[in-house]
């Protein structure tokens, strides 16, 4: 971890990298749920802190994105395989 790095944004980034990296397709949605609470507190931490951290409120703003992106593409393959 670098210096710069603060432990809010340290433990985002952690949860984030696990659900996107999470194999299990049971425990991916709770992995998922568990990165977006995580983000959504650092997105709060973030907003007083507006001008300074313009670079980490945006990669917070693209990893809920992509988090929304993976849970769609998840519920996409469950009801997928329900109907098969």
């Amino acid at each position: 971890m670098t210096p710069s790095i603060s432990t809010g944004s340290q433990n985002w980034h952690e949860l984030y990298t696990a659900a996107l990296l999470e194999s299990d397709e049971e425990k991916l949605p709770s992995r998922i749920a568990e990165a977006e609470r995580a983000l959504l507190l650092r997105e709060r931490e973030l907003i007083p802190m507006s001008s300074d951290n313009i670079d980490e409120a945006l990669a917070v703003s693209n990893a809920l994105y992509a988090l929304h992106a993976l849970r769609s593409c998840l519920e996409l393959r469950t009801r997928k395989a329900a109907a098969a």
